[in-house]
């Protein structure tokens, strides 16, 4: 699954999505006004899309980051992820969890909760949850184990 993602500050946003939770940028492309309008993503804006992997090969995770400086979008009520209707979070699977949180932290980069939580047993055995806010307020989960 690729993500595409407007966001407020490109290149704070890649910045934060490389250097915090560990995508690597691949590509960028640009999509043509008209092209944008004919699908119906844009009124005719252009685009310039940042590519981001997580992981190598066809079925990495894909999030594509664009920002429109001539119109940007409105902010919805991010206080918690029942405050507006769409997509609220995306979810990070890492082998490790206290070296996703100490990269986290070398950025100045803290989880909402202060710490990684356990999640229930009934839920998932031995996986640790952490919840961090992007640049824009998006909700960013990265769940794993800590390391044996």
């Amino acid at each position: 699954v690729d993500l595409g993602t407007v966001v407020s500050d490109v290149e704070k946003s890649v910045k934060w999505y490389r250097d915090v939770v560990g995508f690597e940028e691949v590509a960028t492309f640009d999509f043509p006004g008209d092209f944008a309008k004919q699908i119906g993503l844009t009124n005719s804006l252009p685009g310039h899309v940042h590519v981001l992997s997580l992981g190598s090969g066809p079925g990495a995770t894909k999030l594509k980051l664009m920002q429109f400086k001539t119109a940007p979008g409105a902010r919805v009520d991010q206080t918690f992820i029942h405050s507006t209707y769409g997509f609220r979070y995306l979810t990070i699977i890492v082998k490790d969890m206290p070296t996703a949180m100490a990269r986290a932290a070398k950025h100045g980069v803290k989880p909402v909760s202060g710490e990684a939580v356990a999640i229930p047993e009934t839920i998932a055995t031995g996986q640790y949850i952490a919840v961090f806010r992007d640049p824009d307020g998006n909700f960013v989960e990265l769940v794993g184990p800590k390391a044996e």
